[in-house]
């Protein structure tokens, strides 16, 4: 099976290392060589959040010798449910900052490098180029092809998984014989069709579970041991707990790994996946509906505009901010439509602006004439307009 390529000599256990990670050295399959493989090498985590936590976590206590962790973001009290390598404390902080406190904490002699920065097509190569293999923990689809793009570009494994209200799934991919991302996923979905955590929500102990997978494998690979998830698809039901297992092929017409590779640098990965890459303002129009900027509601609603504000998201979302909309949530909008008068101006709001476009989308088909769209939602309120409501 694929393993790291070993860089000799392996680093030598200290007596410190013999006592802690005596349970490994009881296993045949670890033994002291295989502390030392785990020792010497270098994986790095995208993402310090639902999967980067737990991952980061157990990688550390297994003895990796040098963890990198790439993140940008800070602690918010929402993350606290699922990311539970940071605390309330941390609210605020950076999360590389909350995250490597925990991880020294825990391993005071394990290198950890700290990488504050957007994973870009610019920066990608130079980053994994110093790591033996990525663990991907992105909740997006332009950073999954990124991360797949870079490793099969620069040869090294790429250890994923992905998560999703009660589901998750995860697989070992761009390994020199196995399939890649793209072998499974060829292209994106359309933006919006697959609403992200934030907006479809996740059970928090499935980042959990999944991330002990993630870390599972990344151990198994620097070993050399057991039957990594290459060519495998491991699909969870957390709901259910049911596992089930699709066996994956390499597709020898993939445009990255494939016989012929048509991509042959890194893209544009927001373009490839029908995402403005830089949205200076929002557009006048998606999918055919008139979009308008909180900015603009505020000017429009402060001069006395007739506009009826239609909230779509759920009573307890309400219940922590709301910006005074009437509250009918996006699930319930075909029985409630009655509520509604089509001859009134009608600006559609949610928390970021996607469930919203899926409302005014379906007024629209409904015969709505006077339907906009909230763009970025209350998120967006309150980081333009009014800071004091909260974000969540």
């Amino acid at each position: 099976m694929p393993t790291l390529i070993e860089r000799p000599p392996l680093p030598e256990l200290t007596d410190d290392d013999l006592a802690r990670y005596s349970r490994h050295l009881l296993l045949p399959e670890v033994g002291v060589e295989g502390q030392r493989k785990l020792k010497a090498a270098r994986v790095l985590c995208v993402g310090a959040g639902g999967l980067g936590a737990p991952l980061a976590f157990y990688l550390a206590a297994a003895g990796i010798g040098t963890l990198g962790l790439l993140d940008f973001d800070v602690v918010d009290v929402s993350n606290l449910q699922r990311q539970i390598i940071h605390s309330t404390n941390d609210i605020g902080r950076p999360k590389l900052d909350s995250a490597a406190e925990k991880l020294h904490a825990l391993n005071p002699d394990m290198k950890i490098v700290k990488l504050n920065t957007m994973l870009t097509s610019a920066n990608a190569l130079e980053i994994f180029k110093d790591f033996d293999m990525v663990a991907d923990g992105t909740d997006n689809f332009p950073t999954r092809y990124l991360v797949n793009d870079a490793c099969v570009l620069t040869g090294i494994p790429n250890v994923y998984a992905s998560i999703y209200r009660f589901e998750g799934q995860a697989s070992v991919f761009a390994t020199q014989d196995g399939p890649c991302y793209r072998c499974l996923y060829p292209e994106p979905p359309p933006p919006g069709l697959v609403p992200s955590c934030a907006e479809g929500g996740v059970l928090g102990i499935l980042p959990g579970l999944l991330g002990v997978i993630q870390a599972t494998e990344v151990i198994k690979l620097v070993l050399g041991k057991g039957e990594p998830l290459i060519g495998r698809l491991l699909l969870a039901d957390a709901l259910a707990m049911r596992f089930r297992e699709l066996k994956l092929r390499k597709n020898p017409d993939c445009p990255v790994c494939g016989t012929h590779p048509t991509v042959t640098k890194l893209i544009d990965y927001n373009q490839f996946c029908g995402i403005p890459a830089v949205p200076a303002a929002p557009a006048e129009q998606v999918n055919g509906v008139p979009q308008i900027s909180v900015t603009e509601f505020k000017q429009q609603r402060d001069a006395g505009k007739d506009i009826f504000l239609l909230d779509v998201r759920e009573p307890f979302e309400y219940r922590m901010a709301n910006l005074g909309g009437h509250l009918i949530p996006l699930g319930d909008l075909q029985k409630r439509v009655h509520e509604l008068d089509a001859d009134r101006e009608i600006v559609v709001q949610c928390r970021s602006g996607a469930r919203s476009q899926q409302a005014a989308e379906f007024l629209q088909k409904a015969g709505f004439k006077k339907v906009r769209n909230l763009a970025g939602g209350i998120l967006a309120w309150s980081e333009k307009v009014d800071p004091t409501v909260p974000k969540y």
